[in-house]
């Protein structure tokens, strides 16, 4: 067995077992040596690394974020609350982790970003898939959103899926009315392949749910859900900060309108009638 010279002398009972037949266990399970050769630069800009790494790492966060609301969709299904209550939480935590992913990049000038910006190509942040998974469970259901990804048969086939499946919030409105809340039958029976469009039946449901027992369920719902809709907004803004220093009002990536795009974006409530229901209690 190697020994590393500058490490600490241990009892041997504490010492650590260094000799494997193959790889490590901790490599076995994360697939360190994976992620960390993802990564293929196509300028000598060093700051590109950075970009791309810090890309990749949304990613995973979108990726675990999209598994906990899918979890807390589907116990909301089954009627067990304090399991979707968990999830939301724990989708907390991740989403401030995620936004703090824009720190590396939301200080980069013009200079810098265009310094490498041609080797993204076409390359657009609004081509993610796992982020339009995001976005589908939010509500956010746009049919032309699976159109860039036809080339790719798998992750076609998980956001067609996707599309034709209720969303987060089609499944907080099912669970209310089960609880007993006056939810619009054209609500509970709409297509849920189309974009959520607020309605005033909802709004006046979670205003019934706010003026009343604030250790309820459904209240304990409406507020883990108007958190996560909080951090999903500050995410949307910090996208657009970061976007605005780097490249002005410029074309963006992919042939987006760049910040005008996320602007729009920024505007949009999610989980709607949870805000505007605040003005009427």
């Amino acid at each position: 067995m190697s020994h590393d010279p500058d490490a600490p002398e241990l009892a041997p009972e504490l010492a650590p077992e260094l000799d494997f037949a193959g790889t490590t266990p901790y490599e076995d399970y994360v697939q360190a040596d994976t992620l960390t050769h993802l990564q293929h630069p196509l300028s000598e800009d060093p700051g590109e690394l950075v970009f791309l790494v810090t890309t990749q790492v949304m990613e995973l966060w979108f990726t675990v974020i999209v598994h906990e609301w899918q979890t807390a969709a589907g116990s909301l299904r089954d009627d067990d609350l304090p399991a979707a209550l968990e999830a939301l939480q724990r989708s907390t935590y991740e989403l401030r982790s995620l936004n703090s992913s824009w720190e590396p990049l939301a200080h980069l000038t013009p200079v810098q970003f265009n310094s490498y910006r041609s080797a993204l190509g076409d390359g657009s942040g609004f081509q993610s898939a796992m982020y339009r998974r995001m976005e589908f469970l939010l509500g956010e259901k746009s049919a032309s959103m699976l159109v860039p990804h036809r080339g790719a048969p798998r992750v076609h086939a998980e956001l067609e899926k996707a599309l034709q499946e209720p969303s987060l919030y089609d499944e907080v409105l099912r669970f209310l009315a089960a609880r007993g809340a006056e939810i619009p039958e054209a609500v509970l029976t709409r297509d849920v392949s189309l974009r959520y469009e607020p309605d005033p039946g909802v709004e006046a449901a979670w205003v019934r749910i706010y003026a009343g027992d604030r250790g309820s369920d459904m209240y304990r719902l409406g507020e883990a859900l108007t958190e996560v809709a909080e951090l999903v907004w500050r995410w949307r803004n910090d996208h657009l900060v970061a976007t605005r220093r780097a490249m002005g009002a410029k074309t963006g990536t992919g042939g987006s309108a760049g910040v005008a795009w996320l602007e729009k974006r920024a505007t949009k409530q999610v989980f709607p009638e949870l805000w505007t229901a605040r003005s009427h209690v």
